[in-house]
């Protein structure tokens, strides 16, 4: 039911990705607008992620877990029905509330039904493998529905399974709670939610006009002050969301700073790269879907190797060469133009799902298995948060970046295409208010193949940006990963921890069982 339950969460993710341009083109949106969609989804499953794993924990995970999967069947329900930009995004906010439930208790109920760290590490490499499984059948599946229909359909397929594993569920899954008592912790969910939904507005709304605007100013401010604010409500209360004790593991800590520099980079560019591939390429979604599932099926496969070897090779090594392979697929994909082959794509996209799935299995297992065990709701919960809050501003990062160098380069690529005068103004303006998909909005005649030609290009050069901020986070996510996740310093600090939940927790189990596994 783990498994199945992470499968309904991320089924939808990149069925969207690869259905970008679609709905681009079929709602006329700006890339700001384009770049809420995605968010829409990880924004609500970033912001109450950490609700419903303590939730989970206090009041029986069987009941947050059904809530999921039917909060994820009304979003797509809702998606499936939209007729408006607004509409998909309130059916995405609903799929990530959804995909917010379902993730903490699914690593909690293997949690609770595999105490023993070892043994569990297997059962969450199976988990990771459903979450990358769902990553590369959503944009198959999509691709093979965009080929047939319009774009909304792509919502339907989540709405059966989920409902079929809320009937399976709702007779066979035992229920479960952490042996301690409390309450739902309201001033760190209300300045959580605050923070992260301020922060990424600011950013999104930033990158499409200036960092100075009063509105983006304000939405910043209000993300710095609700954060210091989440941190002084969870050091104050008796029952918080997130126990602040949890970053004194250097495990946890570690793999929840890897994970949210991990996925900001890696979901950013996974935007940027279906727009390269529907605007510069001009492939259909079904042509977009195949080159995703080089990266998903990589990532798919390796990942269960990952959970099997995992307590053979220490997780620090595993997770270091997983982000090193992913920077260098990166920085091959620089030279990628309008013209590069598929066989030529092919092997960078491959070794980028390689080293992802070297990251995401040992990533998850050392970060639940770092803390006592009766914290296993809270730490799954706050290491998915953590990388949700990365992928939600993944995509409004590098959609600010892209649109603001591709606007800058426009007028230069414009030139060297042989186009200027009254023509290349209505253009560039056109492109700075509406995106690069705007140029189809002014009459082309002739000029079409030079103009789309010339937007490509510029298009490029904002993709190229892109890569190299991208390389540069996973980098930043090897060094840290190398550094922080010393099996000393994970021993002695994750023995620390369970010392200190052992004297206010009675039924917390000894130190020695919940070691963080580098030691193996």
């Amino acid at each position: 039911m783990a498994c199945l339950g992470v499968f309904v969460a991320y089924l939808p993710v990149t069925s969207v990705s690869v259905s970008l341009t679609a709905i681009q083109s079929a709602l006329s949106t700006t890339t700001s607008q384009l770049s809420w969609v995605s968010d829409a989804f990880v924004l609500p499953m970033a912001a109450f992620i950490l609700t419903a794993g303590v939730f989970g924990d206090v009041h029986g995970r069987k009941k947050v877990y059904l809530t999921g999967l039917l909060l994820s069947a009304a979003g797509a329900a809702t998606s499936l029905t939209a007729h408006s930009i607004g509409q998909l995004w309130t059916g995405q906010a609903l799929s990530g509330i959804g995909a917010a439930a379902l993730l903490p208790t699914t690593l909690a109920l293997i949690s609770h039904a595999v105490p023993d760290h070892r043994e569990r590490g297997k059962f969450i490499g199976f988990w990771a493998m459903c979450l990358l499984g769902a990553l590369a059948v959503g944009g198959v599946i999509a691709g093979l529905i965009l080929g047939h229909t319009e774009w909304r359909w792509i919502f339907l397929v989540p709405i059966p399974v989920a409902l079929a594993a809320f009937g399976v569920s709702l007779r066979l899954l035992p229920e479960s709670r952490a042996p301690r008592t409390g309450r739902l912790d309201w001033p760190g969910q209300i300045t959580a939610a605050l923070a992260i939904t301020a922060l990424v507005y600011g950013v999104i709304q930033g990158g499409e006009g200036s960092f100075a605007d009063a509105q983006v100013v304000v939405a910043l401010a209000v993300a710095l002050v609700s954060g210091a604010a989440f941190v002084v409500a969870e050091r104050r209360s008796a029952h918080p969301m997130l126990d602040l004790a949890l970053f004194r593991s250097p495990g946890f800590t570690a793999t929840t700073l890897v994970a949210m520099v991990m996925f900001l980079g890696m979901i950013g560019f996974f935007f940027v790269l279906s727009l390269y591939f529907g605007m510069v390429q001009h492939l259909d979604t079904l042509g977009t879907a195949w080159r995703m599932l080089l990266i998903t099926g990589a990532a798919l496969l390796v990942s269960g190797v990952a959970g099997r070897v995992m307590y053979r090779i220490a997780p620090r090594l595993m997770i270091t060469t997983g982000l090193l392979l992913v920077t260098a697929a990166l920085l091959t994909l620089l030279g990628a133009d309008a013209s590069t082959s598929f066989g030529s794509l092919s092997w960078r996209l491959v070794l980028l799902g390689l080293g992802m799935g070297m990251v995401t299995t040992p990533m998850t297992a050392v970060a639940v298995a770092s803390v006592p065990h009766p914290l296993a709701g809270m730490a799954a919960a706050g290491n998915n948060a953590f990388r949700q809050v990365g992928g939600a501003l993944g995509p409004a990062v590098l959609g600010a970046l892209l649109t603001s160098r591709a606007v800058s380069a426009l007028p230069d690529r414009l030139s060297d295409a042989g186009i200027d005068g009254p023509l290349a103004d209505r253009l560039t303006d056109a492109v700075r208010d509406g995106g690069l998909g705007a140029a189809g909005s002014v009459p082309l005649g002739a000029r079409t193949g030079q103009v789309w030609g010339a937007v490509g290009s510029a298009f490029l050069d904002g993709m190229r940006l892109c890569l190299t901020v991208s390389a540069a986070l996973t980098f930043l996510a090897a060094v840290l990963a190398f550094v922080l996740l010393r099996p000393r310093a994970n021993r002695t600090g994750s023995a620390k921890v369970v010392r200190e939940s052992a004297a206010q927790t009675p039924s917390a189990p000894r130190p020695s069982d919940a070691v963080v596994p580098d030691g193996a």
